[in-house]
């Protein structure tokens, strides 16, 4: 029979109710255990939430639990390589919500530290398994698109004024969209092409009112050897009905793709996976390939329908082979590659503030 992990959430923000704990609950592979939430409030207490799941008030509490395999880490990013410390030097597999590290120093120090302790560490770029990039995954393995030249993906919002609700993300100090944001469009097209040999920055604000010098925008050309561009760009203004999401091009075909994948906005609505409806775009959000007729140069667009896929479940599901197996190279993200990722960030405000391409 296979083995049910036991899981222990710390923190209970956004990121646990939303992108872990519904995960958690959905497969037979792992158990709700217990939850961290330092300050419960009458309109927000984890321990009414989740009556059958023991709750605590401290990391140290639920870490000095023996009956705990793997930890979740949904707290501030700059708790993650503290508390993946400890819980791994308590030896406990652990999964840290992206962005990995404020620093690839302490990314790679954590790297290191899971081999030590003979644990598996993973890290949550859950936008690996968002529906559209799996469909430009397809296309790029059954060359549809040829040679690719040019690779853009974009996470656009029209969003001018700065936000009202103070958080973390609200905190220059704490924030950039660069290690939000940006380590899911730069991871998406690492694990495809693997690093870049050089990259140029360009990270500011877009408000005009933005008084806190928070960077709530970016652009990252990603120089690839062969000549190949990648463009990771986030903007705060873009009034746009529909946003672009993907215009990728090569020499056989583009496909482009409006819109977001909808897993995120079904699951703030309530809708839980394996639902009816769950991870199902509409048709009108489906992406085009164009592509280039044999011997007639003419150019044929067709509407491409999304690839099946059971969404960020398929995160979990291939952690717990990953487990099952003790196996470092079968966890769903490698944390050298979002260390990487994290290097990356780095050298993206560092090309900003110098004005000039750096070699990675």
């Amino acid at each position: 029979m296979s083995k049910t992990y036991n899981v222990g959430v710390i923190g209970y923000g956004l990121s646990a109710k939303i992108f872990h704990i519904p995960f958690i609950n959905d497969s037979p592979r792992f158990a709700l255990h217990s939850i961290v939430q330092r300050t419960p409030k009458p309109t927000d207490d984890a321990s009414a939430d989740w009556p059958n799941t023991k709750t605590h008030r401290s990391a140290d509490d639920l870490l000095a639990d023996k009956d705990i395999d793997i930890v979740v880490l949904t707290t501030t990013p700059d708790s993650h390589a503290p508390l993946a410390t400890q819980a791994m030097r308590a030896g406990k597999h652990v999964l840290v919500e992206k962005p990995f590290t404020p620093t690839s120093s302490e990314a790679q120090h954590l790297c290191q530290l899971a081999k030590d302790n003979n644990v598996l560490l993973t890290v949550y770029q859950n936008r690996r398994w968002d529906a559209d990039f799996l469909t430009l995954k397809s296309l790029l393995d059954d060359g549809s698109l040829g040679r690719i030249v040019e690779f853009e993906t974009h996470f656009d919002r029209h969003r001018p004024e700065m936000p009202s609700a103070q958080s973390w993300k609200t905190d220059p100090a704490s924030y950039s969209a660069v290690f939000d944001l940006g380590t899911h469009l730069m991871d998406q097209v690492v694990s495809v092409y693997g690093l870049p040999e050089r990259i140029t920055g360009f990270v500011g604000t877009q408000r005009q009112h933005n008084t806190t010098g928070l960077e709530d925008s970016f652009t990252a050309l990603l120089h690839y050897s062969g000549g190949m561009l990648a463009t990771c760009k986030a903007a705060v203004v873009s009034p746009e009905e529909t946003q672009l999401r993907f215009w990728v091009r090569g020499e056989k075909g583009s496909f482009k793709k409006f819109g977001l994948d909808p897993q995120e906005d079904q699951l703030k609505a309530g809708l839980r996976p394996g639902e009816s409806g769950y991870g199902i775009e509409s048709e009108e959000r489906h992406g085009a390939l164009s592509s280039v007729m044999d011997g007639s140069g003419k150019v044929e667009r067709r509407t491409v329908r999304p690839v099946e896929s059971i969404g960020y479940t398929a995160f979990y599901e291939q952690f717990a082979k990953a487990l099952d197996a003790r196996d470092e190279k079968l966890v769903p993200v490698e944390p050298g590659v979002a260390a990487g990722v994290i290097r990356l960030c780095e050298l993206m405000r560092r090309s900003s503030v110098e004005g000039k391409t750096l070699v990675v």
